[in-house]
């Protein structure tokens, strides 16, 4: 087995754990609504959500193509692998670190920041400023502050819409509504966030001389990407599952619906129309503020929500951090 193959194996194993990681950390995404106003049980909120990821991975190769070709750009040799294997590590470690304080930060801007901290380190490859201003901090600005306007409008005409509605029959609908809901969720989650790791393995194909260019994303990649992720996803991530289902506040199933209904929308568009790799997290995190700011500004945990921001704002630099220390300790392996 040559080093060259080591080297990329390595990646993608790595990858393939981050993956993992991703989806037991963002389980939370799809289902903590839809759990927390027991419009489903937890283990089948569960499954939906990891049927749901293993479906949408096979929906997002344009944001899988921003990744590997968009954001970092490496030679083809073993040292190359070395940083994508440090930036993949400085992310899994930071998905972890959230998920032990239960705070939903962004697993994407993780693996962003660990792939762009270890690069400046190694000072091997460049960094692609453009694409990372255009398709990942204005995004990452944008949609949380699009998914609070928008989760605060939404509630607001479901709340005249069914205004002379009777409660219970409502919560009734809402609930099933929710299963809907939930389910497009867990889709647009898989097209962002499997997507992430299939353009990962693509760059350690081709940072190995196994593939001609970062565009070309094989099947199996499909597979093993959409199967891990769905995996972690039914493992579920209880700590933040309790963060974005209870703690920011006390959510309905109408609020459910209109926070997973805008957060999904959200998704599809940025995936499909802009091909920009956003955070699932910020995007329904943020959604569920605005719709529980339709009750009263009081009726939101502001300083759950803080801690929230302040992990948002972190994660991208303390990732890169954080693959700079690996590339460190890693680097004789990929010499």
């Amino acid at each position: 087995m040559s080093p060259e193959l080591v080297a990329v194996l390595a990646v993608i194993v790595a990858a393939m754990v981050f993956d993992y990681t991703n989806g037991f950390h963002d389980a939370a995404n799809a289902i903590a609504t839809s759990i927390s106003t027991r419009a489903l049980t937890p283990r089948v909120a569960l499954a939906m959500a990891a049927v749901g990821n293993f479906i949408g991975a096979h929906l997002g190769t344009k944001v899988a193509q921003t990744v590997g070709e968009g954001l970092v750009h490496l030679p083809v040799g073993i040292p190359s692998l070395g940083i994508v294997f440090a930036g993949v590590l400085g992310a899994i470690v930071w998905n972890l670190i959230t998920w032990y304080f239960g705070l939903p930060s962004s697993s994407s801007h993780a693996l962003f920041g660990g792939l762009v901290g270890a690069t400046l380190f190694a000072g091997i490859g460049t960094v692609q400023w453009a694409t990372i201003i255009q398709k990942v901090l204005i995004p990452m600005i944008l949609s949380p502050v699009v998914g609070l306007i928008l989760g605060f409008i939404a509630m607001v005409a479901i709340m005249w819409i069914f205004r002379r509605g009777h409660p219970g029959r409502l919560n009734r609908g809402f609930r099933n509504a929710q299963t809907v809901s939930a389910a497009l969720m867990a889709v647009g989650h898989g097209t962002q966030d499997a997507a992430k790791t299939m353009g990962i393995v693509v760059l350690a194909l081709y940072s190995g001389g196994y593939q001609s260019d970062t565009t070309h994303i094989p099947q199996w990649v499909y597979w093993a990407s959409a199967t891990m992720l769905a995996i972690g996803t039914y493992t579920g991530g209880w700590r933040i599952i309790r963060t974005l289902g209870r703690k920011i506040i006390d959510l309905g199933p109408a609020e459910g619906f209109a926070a997973e209904t805008v957060a999904s929308t959200v998704l599809y568009f940025n995936a499909w129309v802009l091909h920009a790799p956003i955070s699932t997290t910020h995007t329904i995190t943020s959604a569920i503020m605005g719709v529980g700011a339709t009750k009263r500004l009081s009726a939101v945990r502001w300083n759950v929500a803080g801690n929230i921001v302040i992990a948002w704002v972190t994660t991208f630099p303390a990732a890169a951090l954080i693959a700079c220390v690996l590339y460190f300790v890693v680097r004789p392996l990929f010499a």
